[in-house]
């Protein structure tokens, strides 16, 4: 039979139309996802939709919007209704794709889509080819409603990350551009978006202490437009999140959307909500369970993969000035407050994220041009020689990371003190109408962390490799430091993040001034999250698997009997490794194989996240590669081709694995305690890449071998690698 999935809205009544209400109020915009299905196509048939739709506004069988093949049987068209234009009127209709036969109109009245909502009842598309034929395809119809800040980051992870690939003969995902559509049809090729209640995103925590509280799409709920001015996020000191016998809560993702579940499929792409499964504590004991009940009402925040990317007209509207395509981010602070760890660890971030980022430090400009053996007399204010010198190399590096730019990078963190309004206005001047520039100011008060990054800077800076006395080259960089401190002047124009104390370990603020868009917004929902607490995070796979032996790829199948033992072995290395870390966590998938590794281990909270699910092979779960280079030799081919694009018919490629993966990134540096990830081999590739810069083209082949556990050291030094194999 045919089924159709629209949104629920069984709420009824008055309450269910304020409901509705609320979310047009708060900005929602309806997104609509048809597909049909169709295992016995026929010949050169491509569905279309035609009717009242947006894109069409007509019943003109020539204006009929073509549907976009997602695998060889199923079809999709997708888009954004304005919303002055949610009552959608249609019928399904066939079209040749090379002669000139008459259109086959689906049979049966027309469809109704009324607010996200599908009247009458859901069946089959029926087409009569002819007196004794009759082709049908299954239908399936979802309806969200979607914040812009939503749209424009599905949009923007399309345009970073998911290119148009012809792996398959087809796109990775279909964009439907509006027309010209005439003021008489009472629509406009653009839509308005009202971005007066999506601000930039603050962190979620256990603790009450946050000025600002995220709502469930993550975005902050106030009443401040997406433009900032003055905003201050206290972040609060979470190293004791998992003390205390109450309900702590921890991020996840991956809630399906309504077609996902009736096709049991697992979540696809990209999920920012922060539905969160639930830690409690056992009375009886000292350990930590996980209630596993998951809501099956709760509604995606976010588009699946094939969809979200149809926001195109928003994405436009996002983008603003062709200057705001680039982004300079100007570090600014006094020597030894943590700037070029932040800068490296930002770069890591965006990079993985699949945006195009350059690290441009000032300090090797100078030791290139005029050495490293300056004493503190060079950085002197009332040295005017050295002062022409370092705003030669300041205005040096800027002009190559602007020649980058316009090379085709996208993000440039410009590292410097930058300390004095002047140098500021000086790159701003050269920045104008080539890029836009947020200045990033660190600011410390602790006179032990300063201390000890002096300290740090001493036996690590090129500037001092060949001063043989520490004492000497320590007192040299302090009158360094007083140089500076002389003419330091805060940031207070133009577009700024301070980060003050967030060095400590225990809080801080960061304040927030004149920052929009998406991205700025995702940076500084990062750096909220970051801090410099050294502690290590392990990476490992599940035990041996049933399938594994087979060589099966996907399923949910049970340990082997090497994979039992690997489980014993794990939990005593991490009884030993964390004997003494009793704050740290268990993470695993929502998959039986991990989770069953993870079991023999006790005396930790154990957090399930469905994002952490290995990559959904979509048609081809429970097949070995054999089998699919026999039976499917077309997707066999095109995954050798470009493993990295490569998505599995109804399925995920490694690019939607990293996109689903960043908010566990995120909580990963927002955690103080010990982390054991035990996850699969594509996520493991995905977030060791992270910690390891690795370029994207190489995720795919990274070595994350069965029964082998990966400890990544975070600190202030970087990161660094051990690597222990517990089993042959």
């Amino acid at each position: 039979m045919g089924t159709g999935a629209s949104k629920n809205t069984e709420e009824g009544g008055s309450q269910g139309m304020g409901e509705e209400e609320e979310r047009n109020q708060a900005g929602g915009q309806l997104y609509v996802s048809l597909k049909m299905e169709n295992y016995k196509r026929k010949g050169d048939l491509i569905p279309h939709v035609y009717g009242s739709v947006p894109l069409v506004g007509s019943w003109d069988s020539s204006k009929a919007l073509s549907m976009e093949r997602e695998s060889a049987s199923l079809w999709e068209l997708s888009f954004v209704v304005p919303p002055n234009h949610e009552t959608l009127d249609f019928k399904f209709l066939l079209k040749p794709k090379y002669s000139n036969v008459p259109c086959i109109l689906e049979e049966g009245p027309n469809r109704q889509l009324i607010g996200g909502t599908l009247q009458g009842d859901a069946r089959l598309a029926l087409f009569r080819l002819n007196a004794d034929e009759v082709l049908e395809y299954r239908v399936l119809i979802q309806a969200d409603r979607v914040s812009p800040f939503d749209l424009a980051a599905s949009w923007r992870a399309y345009q970073e990350n998911l290119r148009p690939s012809a792996v398959r003969g087809i796109p990775d995902v279909s964009i439907n551009s509006a027309p010209e559509m005439s003021a008489e049809n009472g629509s406009s090729a653009s839509l308005e978006l009202d971005l007066e209640h999506y601000v930039v995103p603050a962190p979620t925590s256990a603790n009450s202490g946050n000025v600002v509280h995220p709502s469930k799409d993550g975005s902050v709920s106030t009443d401040r437009p997406a433009t900032i001015k003055e905003m201050e996020v206290i972040v609060p000191d979470s190293s004791g999140v998992y003390s205390g016998s109450g309900v702590v809560e921890s991020k996840s993702v991956g809630t399906f959307s309504p077609s996902q579940k009736q096709d049991n499929h697992r979540g696809l792409l990209v999920d920012r909500g922060v539905g969160s499964p639930r830690l409690v504590k056992s009375a009886s004991a000292s350990t930590f369970t996980v209630d596993l009940r998951m809501d099956t009402e709760t509604k995606n925040s976010m588009p699946a993969a094939a969809g979200a990317v149809a926001a195109a007209a928003v994405a436009d509207q996002m983008l603003g000035p062709k200057e705001d395509r680039h982004l300079a981010i100007v570090l600014v602070g006094l020597p030894a407050r943590g700037k070029t760890f932040t800068a490296a660890k930002l770069t890591r971030y965006l990079r993985w994220l699949g945006h195009d980022t350059k690290h441009f430090n000032v300090g090797k400009y100078r030791r290139l041009k005029h050495g490293a053996n300056q004493s503190a007399d060079f950085f002197r204010a009332d040295n005017p020689e050295g002062m022409e010198a370092r705003n030669e190399v300041a205005a040096l590096a800027m002009e190559d990371m602007i020649s980058w730019m316009q090379e085709g990078g996208q993000v440039g963190i410009f590292d410097a003190t930058n300390s004095s309004r002047k140098r500021r206005n000086m790159l701003m001047k050269m920045a104008e109408g080539k890029c836009k520039i947020i200045f990033l100011e660190s600011l410390c008060n602790d006179e032990r962390i300063i201390e000890r990054n002096i300290r740090l800077k001493i036996q690590q800076s090129p500037d001092y490799a060949e001063q043989p006395d520490f004492e000497a080259g320590l007192q040299d960089f302090k009158d360094r430091l007083a140089n500076y401190e002389k003419v330091y002047e805060t940031v207070e124009e133009g577009s700024y993040i301070k980060m003050i104390d967030m060095a400590s370990g225990h809080g801080g603020q960061i304040q927030v001034n004149n920052i929009s868009g998406y991205l700025p917004g995702r940076i500084v929902f990062f750096l909220v999250n970051t801090h410099l607490t050294p502690r290590p995070i392990l990476l490992t796979r599940h035990g041996e698997s049933k399938d594994n032996v087979r060589g099966r790829i996907g399923g949910d199948t049970a340990l082997s009997d090497a994979g039992e033992i690997y489980a014993k072995k794990l939990t005593n290395f991490i009884e030993k490794r964390l004997k003494s870390e009793r704050a740290a966590s268990i993470w695993t998938s929502t998959l039986q194989r991990t989770i069953l590794t993870a079991s023999p281990i006790v005396g930790f909270p154990k957090i399930q996240w469905r994002a952490l699910d290995e990559i959904n092979s979509g048609v081809c779960d429970g097949m070995t590669y054999e089998e699919i280079k026999k039976n499917m030799p077309e997707e066999y081919e095109a995954r050798k081709k470009d493993k990295l694009r490569y998505r599995y018919p109804r399925g995920e490629s490694y690019l939607d694995v990293i996109q689903r993966l960043e908010p566990v990134i995120i909580e990963l540096e927002r955690q103080r305690a010990p982390v054991v990830v035990i996850s699969h081999q594509a996520v493991l590739r995905a977030l060791y890449a992270y910690f390891a810069d690795r370029p994207l083209k190489e995720i795919p082949h990274i070595e994350v071998p069965l029964h082998t556990i990966i400890e990544i050291q975070m600190g202030v030094t970087g990161v660094q690698e051990k690597r222990y194999k517990l089993m042959d």
